[in-house]
């Protein structure tokens, strides 16, 4: 009898731990996508501003973005390891 409810209850932990995982890994994509648009937005501002300043900016912001997209990937390669 314990062990039946045991078992029930490890069953629905792990479905709760999948969907948390699923969440998990939607958030870091939309995360990542507002963070790199923000990004590219505001890089487009500051160029406008100062258009002789274009190629130290536009440097600047690829750096940033692939940052910003390889912590994304990795929060989303976590949240998918942990839904298996």
């Amino acid at each position: 009898m314990l062990l039946s409810i045991l078992l029930q209850a490890a069953t629905a932990a792990a479905g709760l731990g999948k969907l948390g995982a699923t969440l998990g890994a939607g958030l870091a994509a939309i995360g990542a996508g507002l963070g790199i648009g923000k990004i590219g937005a505001n890089a487009m501002d500051a160029i406008a501003r100062q258009p002789e300043s274009t190629g130290d900016i536009r440097t600047n912001m690829i750096i940033i973005a692939a940052l910003v997209e390889g912590v994304a990937l990795f929060a989303i390669i976590i949240c998918l390891l942990v839904a298996l």
